[in-house]
């Protein structure tokens, strides 16, 4: 069993910037691939952005290349979201996710556990 933890969700004008972090526990995180979600109201869940576990190789949605970032830290059992040049649009709860062993996927239904996700409001 994993347990995700996500912080570092707030209210940041458009422009701004936010650190999202997702604490795991457990001692496999390094095999498990992780991705960020988002779901904004009224919307279906969809996917931001992934790490794979074997070779830290990392898949964006075409909406945030080049501003967002994703990376982990192993030795903390760490996945963060670096989102840069926010936009209105942005605005949604964001979720972690782990998927143990596999590759990166953009479908919800892959991943085995899920945080209980952080708010993020950017305003215009």
């Amino acid at each position: 069993q994993v347990q995700l933890v996500e912080s570092g969700g707030g209210l940041v004008q458009a422009g701004g910037s936010l650190r999202l972090s997702c604490a795991a526990s457990g001692r496999t995180f390094s095999r498990y691939t992780m991705g960020w979600f988002r779901q904004a109201p009224g919307k279906e869940r969809e996917f931001v952005a992934a790490v794979w576990w074997r070779d830290g190789s990392t898949y964006y949605t075409d909406s945030v290349k080049g501003r967002f970032t994703i990376s982990r830290d192993n030795a903390k059992n760490t996945v963060y979201l670096q989102m840069n040049s926010l936009k209105p649009e942005d605005t949604a709860v964001y979720y972690c996710a782990a998927n143990m062993g596999g590759g990166i996927s953009v479908a919800p239904g892959q991943y085995d556990y899920w945080g209980q996700g952080t708010q993020v409001t950017v305003s215009s």
